[in-house]
């Protein structure tokens, strides 16, 4: 990367409000790495001192925000966060650009459907009989497609990727290194002291424009679908039981697991370490904060719930309130007993 402040400013359509237009940019970095010749951006308020103080050589800003006061220039833009994205793309270490074909050292059954001019194979990926991927698509190395497995176009399976038997991938996918769809569901039932499987022979079925993080597995259903909706973001690590219907554009971030046969609704945020028992339904717009635990359905579309049990926003700061003030409380006991004792010797 070598461009100019300027340059910057002109590419993502905003305004020098400080600074020369000829300033020299090599590099980006966050606010507090950042060094004058590094792009930055403030887009959220929980970094404002790091804004007051970062050195970088041009940090894009929202319209009113100019409290940097040891930055080489300031552009303001509308929204900072897709501006500097911008900027990524252009300069970046982008993936490589597609380029079709199928690995000589890869494997696809004569029996699956594919067009090798318009697809993309790595090396030592599998492609099983009567799997079908459509145009556009990447199958990264070592990435095994099952038997009957459906993948539309421009998707990108990422390396030692398993799409089990029979699952259906949409569009504009995106599945991280180490994904695994449609792995049985954990179902057994306890018949005479042994422990019995349960056959799952369902599916799982993935919407368009899903993109699912590194090592997150999704388990196919006992019968059905389990099904990720439309434009849904999954984070790293990630655990789906069985026969889970998760709604649109829900983000569900690292290390949150649902428990099977759960309903998840539209723009629902589950956020890092949070679970979701078995066999309940969280309604649409729904926020599960860091760590909390959902033990009974979520009907009212809406709202923050925080702890475990997941409770109301509001209704959990007072609990919290409350321990707080047990400790206090304590005190004065102890303290009431002292003067009471005192005083009857």
């Amino acid at each position: 990367m070598r461009t100019t402040v300027g340059s910057v400013a002109e590419m993502v359509g905003g305004r020098l409000l400080r600074g020369e237009a000829a300033h020299v940019l090599t590099n980006f970095a966050a606010l507090d790495q950042a060094d004058s010749t590094c792009v930055s951006f403030f887009g959220n308020p929980k970094y404002l001192e790091q804004l007051e103080r970062t050195r970088a050589g041009l940090v894009l800003v929202p319209e009113g925000e100019a409290r940097a006061d040891h930055a080489v220039a300031l552009v303001v833009v509308e929204n900072p966060i897709l501006a500097f994205d911008q900027i990524i793309r252009a300069y970046g270490a982008l993936p490589p650009p597609f380029a079709a074909g199928v690995s000589p050292v890869a494997f696809v059954d004569p029996g699956a459907a594919l067009d090798p001019e318009k697809v993309s194979i790595a090396p030592n990926a599998s492609v099983l009989s009567g799997a079908c991927i459509g145009d556009g698509t990447r199958i990264g190395a070592g990435a095994v497609v099952g038997e009957g497995v459906v993948i539309g176009e421009d998707c990108v399976i990422g390396a030692n990727v398993t799409i089990c038997q029979g699952c259906v991938v949409g569009d504009r996918v995106i599945l991280h290194p180490g994904v695994v769809i449609g792995a049985d569901g954990f179902g057994f039932e306890l018949v005479e002291g042994r422990h019995r499987k349960i056959e799952q022979l369902g599916i799982v079925r993935i919407g368009h424009d899903v993109e699912i993080g590194a090592s997150t597995t999704i388990d196919r259903a006992r019968f059905g679908e389990t099904v990720i909706g439309e434009g849904t973001k999954i984070d790293n690590q990630v655990q789906i039981g069985h026969n889970c219907f998760i709604g649109k554009h829900c983000i569900i971030v690292a290390q949150t697991g649902i428990s099977g046969s759960t309903r998840i609704g539209d723009y629902v945020v589950l956020a890092a370490q949070s679970g979701v028992a078995g066999h309940l339904s969280i309604a649409d717009r729904v926020t599960l904060g860091g760590r909390s635990g959902v033990i009974s359905s979520i009907r009212e579309p809406g709202g923050t719930y925080l702890g475990y049990p997941a409770r109301p926003f509001k209704e959990d700061r007072r609990e919290a309130m409350r321990v707080k003030q047990i400790g206090n409380l304590i005190k004065r006991v102890k303290d009431l007993e002292s003067k009471l004792e005192g005083r009857l010797e």
